[in-house]
């Protein structure tokens, strides 16, 4: 008899799970909250324009090529890639980075800004591209199981980078402040300051510098769009709309789910929405994890999203576009430390339409705008519309151009639409920090301790935030799935 598996939520981790579980031959089936599939990698199309919802950084190409090539596919069997060059620009009070495509203009812009700097940096990315191939191949290939997962004879000689933080490292080579905010940025992706971050996680300055920064045309929901028809292809049945009330236990055993007021029966239960909203799908007996414990956990960021529609090109922009024209530690506190709305953000945006004209009509610009914030925050339209005003105040001046008046539509996104579209605990953007309590075996576990065949996925358990990662989070439970039946 084929063994039925149930999956909750069709993020990018659901999806890599339930195609593995087919090949496996297990008779899959999805059932999806919204109305499309993808999680927080959803679309928005409005006008002509195209917008990533979630998700707007492609990161880690090979992560994508060994996963589809799994299932003998390669990424261009389904959407075009191209590499960004320039990869993305800062933009500080007084001056412009420009991180280029490759390590030798990379290395040209350092030394620009301080002089001998491009030799530390040629070492600094050297031993992080050691990193990126041990934790690759050795630590997030673990299901996080047991401590002894993360020793090996690689982990054991560079022990003491778990508890150095990213931001001694880099401090202890570069002194101009631009620098450092440049190398210490890419860890924001793991959800954490980089001075709680450990240094061994520098194999991101590697993602970022060593592989460069891709785009899917068509945007990044190319990628769930792949994922679903290679899914589809491989049996698995998806429903959309069809939110879970429940999941059912007997005896000590999860044995199906309730959607729309009726049970469905399966022999394992998967759930790849959001780990503390799956818990509460239980009785209060069976969930592993109480309300103290998620309380005391170190949460990856809430962001404050706008996606713009713009009437003409603009200027001085690339496809990525970082604003660090204010203070970075400042901004951090106020996420991290004393959670409030911060008085003077940091703030990405993302303008796919420069490089990919498929993403807004001819002679106009698709533009996506993100504050990082605390979790939890008060969300109401007068704060959105305040920060908006904000952050266009500064976009204007930075990038010296007038654009307020020629802004079509302006849709938002925040803390309120994190928890009721995706369940998200305290509206995170990003799952739960990569800090050193709470990597690898110290973050939520895959399979329950409480109920037989009940299983998780996603970016509150291993390996963590990130699409990457997530994709590697289907593949791990996947695996546990198959060993326990």
């Amino acid at each position: 008899m084929t063994k039925k598996v149930i999956v909750i939520g069709s993020g990018f981790s659901s999806l890599s799970a339930s195609c593995y579980l087919a090949k496996q031959g297990f008779e899959v089936t999805i059932y999806e909250k919204n109305s499309t599939l993808g999680g927080r990698a959803r679309q928005l199309k409005k006008d002509g324009f195209t917008f990533d919802i979630g998700p707007s950084w492609y990161w880690m190409p090979d992560i994508f090529e060994n996963f589809f090539g799994d299932f003998g596919k390669k990424t261009s069997d389904y959407y075009q890639l191209d590499k960004l060059n320039p990869a993305y620009k800062i933009f500080f009070k007084d001056d412009v980075i420009t991180i280029g495509d490759h390590m030798d203009q990379i290395c040209e812009e350092f030394e620009r800004l301080e002089p001998g700097s491009a030799l530390h940096l040629r070492n600094f990315i050297a031993k992080a591209q050691e990193n990126y191939k041990i934790a690759i191949e050795k630590i997030v290939l673990r299901p996080g199981i047991s401590p002894f997962e993360l020793v090996t004879k690689d982990t054991a000689l560079r022990v003491d980078q778990f508890f150095k933080t990213i931001s001694q490292q880099v401090r202890k080579k570069f002194k101009n402040p631009k620098l450092i905010a440049t190398l210490e940025f890419p860890v924001l992706f793991l959800g954490a300051k980089p001075s709680k971050t450990p240094s061994f996680y520098s194999f991101m300055n590697f993602a970022d510098f060593g592989l460069g920064t891709w785009h899917p045309q068509g945007g990044m929901y190319e990628i769930i769009k792949a994922m679903e028809a290679l899914a589809l292809e491989l049996g698995v049945v998806i429903h959309t709309e069809s939110p879970v009330e429940k999941i059912i236990v007997e005896r000590g055993k999860a044995v199906g789910i309730i959607t729309k007021g009726a049970q469905r029966t399966a022999d394992v239960v998967l759930s790849g929405a959001d780990y503390h909203h799956s818990e509460s799908l239980l009785n209060s007996e069976y969930r592993q994890y109480s309300e103290a414990y998620w309380g005391k956990k170190i949460f990856a960021p809430s962001s404050l999203l706008f996606y713009v529609g713009f009437d003409k090109k603009l200027n001085n922009i690339e496809h990525h576009n970082l604003f660090f024209d204010t203070d970075f530690e400042q901004h951090a506190e106020e996420i991290y430390d004393r959670p409030q709305w911060p008085k003077d953000p940091l703030f990405y945006v993302n303008f796919p339409s420069v490089t990919d004209p498929s993403m807004a009509p001819t002679g106009c610009e698709t533009g996506f705008f993100l504050v990082p914030i605390a979790t939890n925050l008060e969300d109401t339209p007068e704060l959105r519309t305040q920060y908006f005003d904000l952050i266009i105040k500064r976009f204007q001046e930075r990038t010296g151009q007038d654009v307020k008046n020629n802004i079509i539509f302006k849709e938002s996104f925040c803390v309120n639409d994190f928890k009721e579209q995706y369940n998200s605990y305290k509206g995170n953007a990003y799952g739960m920090a990569n800090t050193l309590l709470q990597t690898a075996f110290l973050r939520p576990k895959l399979k329950s301790k409480k109920v037989k065949n009940l299983f998780f996925t996603g970016q509150l358990t291993v390996p963590g935030p990130g699409v990457p990662p997530s994709l590697i989070s289907g593949k791990l439970v996947s695996e546990l799935i198959t060993k326990s039946n």
